[in-house]
């Protein structure tokens, strides 16, 4: 045997349609039609959003529409219109990739937030509603990969309780320049201790009154990573 074998294994499922509901967000999938001139309006005059993606910016409402209507068209990747809570329409949007249910891998990308929905409850829960749909429907290992330049990204990552594999270079050619990819990952048997720090992080006694956290997300994570990991 070459490997560990995985007791009772099968394949993980396939995201399906139904909405991720959360407290402070709301995930649905993104329809072209019915999100892209809101999304559109949320990203517009932040042209910084889009200098590590292989698209954009986009400077028409029609351009948007047609990358969303094309980036939809697929089965891989799936995307996401993120909804704030009490907000009438979405302010970013994320996706799941590379999506390898045989293996039980799967990654989370195309992630863009306006900077309305950035650094707010609602963002982290976002992907913290990816992440517990990915591990309770079947998936073992799931992915974070970035340009290795893109330090708030790689940041982000680590916050969120990604721990950090290494970097592939020369992995991409992203508009006609080179790509080094940072290579993140959550794994599932780390997945019930990260569960149990994003349910400290969300829970309304975390915030005062203000709206301000008493415990840092990135603390939380770290202990979790630094106990499957001894050299963090």
């Amino acid at each position: 045997m070459a490997g560990k074998l995985i007791e009772g294994w099968q394949a993980a499922d396939w995201p399906g349609e139904a909405p991720l509901e959360g407290r402070h967000a709301r995930l649905v999938r993104l329809d072209a039609d019915a999100h892209a001139a809101d999304l559109f309006a949320a990203f517009a005059g932040h042209d910084g959003l889009w200098d590590y993606m292989p698209y954009g910016p986009f400077h028409s409402a029609a351009a948007y529409h047609r990358w969303a209507k094309e980036a939809t068209a697929g089965k891989d990747p799936v995307f996401w219109a993120i909804h704030a809570e009490g907000a009438a329409h979405p302010s970013g949007v994320a996706s799941f990739l590379r999506i390898t249910p045989d293996h039980g891998s799967i990654e989370v990308g195309h992630i863009c937030l306006s900077p309305a929905l950035q650094r707010g409850r609602a963002a982290t829960e976002a992907m913290f509603l990816m992440m517990d749909w990915a591990f309770a429907h079947g998936y073992r290992r799931y992915e974070w990969k970035c340009n290795a330049l893109n330090l708030p990204s790689r940041r982000a990552a680590q916050r969120l309780g990604f721990s950090y594999e290494g970097v592939f270079r020369q992995h991409m050619v992203i508009k006609g320049a080179n790509r080094d990819s940072a290579w993140f990952s959550i794994i599932d048997s780390e997945w019930p201790a990260l569960r149990e720090a994003y349910a400290a992080w969300l829970s309304p006694a975390n915030f005062d009154a203000g709206g301000r956290q008493r415990e840092r997300l990135s603390d939380l994570t770290q202990l979790v990573r630094a106990a499957s990991d001894p050299a963090l």
